[in-house]
């Protein structure tokens, strides 16, 4: 009879059930894959093959056929070494028979030629699966027991080799399962913000526009001329976002890990992602996808940041492919054979120049632009990419008496506090519709939570007509407004806050 091991295949972030089975024959020695396994699975015979040998173990002299069902499944990477090799010594009977244990338990690793096991990818997806499927003990390299411990419920034992665990499960040494991390405070490494809000010289109508979009996650962008601080602005912006709660901790690790970011000096995400893929990097690099659909930088920014400097030089085509993610918060990833989707709420920040030269409207130099340069200039932005984004800003250039101004400007650690303070309001508000911030409102809350007096409906009805505002465009300024009440502890939105959130749509890009 056939041995059977556990383990998983990996596509994205979700984990599926494989079993492996090994079936020793009395023929000429030579050992076959099947079950629609890629070449690195392919290649796991050699591996396994040294790994056995080399922990002393015996190996099989005959015919070996190694069956990963189901049949119909790809199984892709390098974590399925250790399961086709503990099959193997099952079926050979290295190993004794301990069904029931091994009906509850899911291996994976890779296996060095000298038996030890090296770090694989999606560890965390893979521990999620095996907890969400009721299954008791997961076996996994020692290099990956950091990650692996943030997931509870289940006893994960971090393994150093194949001849350890050989020995473990002949009941010839008793092995303990690691600590799964119950609070997560534990894990928080303050980090030293190299751009802070205070030193930011003057710029504090964009300052408050920031403070509004990192409290609401609003989606912000910045058009104004070089230097005038558009990149510090965003670079400081990680600075006065609130922590990552221990969810989004689980959500945003899980992702690092499936592309095998984290490490033993990271093990896991604990502050929020801040992500600038330059203008030359592809399509693909930038949203997901490949042969093996991979995340992009759009979900490596999950409940982080996204920023797009000198946004004009990017590809027109890589800039349309944000518009589902910017409005459903996920992307998904079709192949002939699958579909995919993975997470992508991020706020995405935005800068860019007025002109190609860049000094259109700059009190100090001259435009040297003709018209039709710069009309193509900002053509290459497209009406529905930009009426996805809440907040729009004129940067102007800092003017010399303030930055030789000593009057500095409240820190970030201050506006941290105080953004944090408005993100328990929101917690609070949407407790029962599974989402965290006023920018992921649909309709159906916005109509529920953003009442406004008439007085605001007249000024809204005008802005309309003023400004050509679309009907995503007057629900994201209810959005906006939403936030700055928080802001402001007010349980209704006011006249005043609607009048401010129209100001943010006015756009330089015409």
């Amino acid at each position: 009879m056939a041995s059977k091991i556990l383990t998983t295949a990996s596509l994205g972030l979700n984990s599926f059930l494989v079993e492996v089975e090994s079936d020793i024959q009395r023929s000429l020695p030579k050992t076959t894959i099947v079950g629609l396994a890629d070449t690195a699975v392919q290649e796991a015979r050699e591996r396994v093959k040294s790994a056995i040998i080399n922990s002393f173990l015996e190996y099989p002299r005959t015919s070996i056929v190694i069956n990963l069902a189901p049949a119909d499944l790809k199984k892709i990477g390098n974590h399925y070494d250790l399961p086709i090799a503990l099959s193997i010594l099952q079926e050979y009977e290295v190993i004794k028979k301990c069904d029931e244990f091994l009906k509850k338990s899911i291996f994976v690793g890779e296996l060095s030629f000298d038996g030890s096991l090296r770090k694989i990818n999606n560890v965390i997806s893979i521990c999620i699966f095996a907890k969400e499927n009721n299954y008791e003990n997961i076996f996994l390299p020692y290099e990956n027991s950091h990650e692996a411990s943030l997931i509870n419920g289940i006893n994960i034992y971090a393994i150093k080799n194949l001849s350890e665990l050989v020995k473990f499960l002949n009941n010839k040494i008793k092995l303990e399962s690691i600590k799964n991390l119950n609070n997560l405070e534990n894990i928080f490494i303050p980090e030293n913000f190299e751009y802070n809000f205070s030193l930011i010289r003057g710029q504090e109508y964009a300052k408050r526009a920031f403070i509004i979009s990192a409290s609401g996650a609003h989606n912000i962008s910045m058009c104004g001329s070089p230097g005038s601080g558009k990149t510090l602005l965003a670079r400081s912006m990680p600075s006065i976002l609130p922590d990552l709660s221990e969810s989004e901790i689980l959500e945003v690790s899980r992702i690092y890990s499936s592309v095998g970011f984290l490490n033993k000096e990271n093990p896991l995400i604990t502050q929020r992602p801040f992500r600038s893929p330059h203008h030359s990097s592809s399509l693909v690099s930038l949203v997901g996808g490949g042969g093996i659909p991979k995340p992009g930088e759009i979900t490596l920014a999950h409940r982080g940041i996204l920023f797009l400097d000198e946004l004009p030089e990017f590809p027109k085509k890589n800039l349309e492919t944000l518009r589902q993610p910017l409005e459903d918060g996920k992307i998904t990833i079709s192949r002939a054979q699958m579909s995919l989707i993975f997470p992508a709420k991020f706020i995405l920040v935005t800068a860019q120049n007025p002109c190609p030269c860049g000094y259109l409207g700059d009190e100090t130099k001259n435009c040297t632009c003709s018209n039709i340069q710069i009309k193509n200039y900002n053509q290459k932005i497209s009406g529905p990419l930009l009426d996805r984004i809440d907040i729009h800003l004129t940067i102007a250039p800092v003017k010399e008496n303030e930055l030789q101004n000593d009057f500095v400007s409240d820190n970030s650690i201050e506006i941290k506090n105080q953004i944090k303070n408005v993100r328990q309001i929101q917690e609070l508000r949407f407790k029962n519709d599974k989402i965290l911030t006023n920018s992921e409102m649909g309709l159906a809350l916005i109509k529920k939570y953003c009442i406004i007096s008439e007085s605001a409906k007249k000024l809204l009805g005008i802005a309309v007509e003023k400004y050509s505002l679309s009907a995503r465009g007057y629900f994201r300024v209810l959005k906006v407004a939403r936030t700055i009440a928080d802001l402001e502890k007010s349980e209704n939105i006011k006249t005043e806050h609607v009048a401010e959130a129209l100001q943010y749509r006015k756009m330089c890009y015409n």
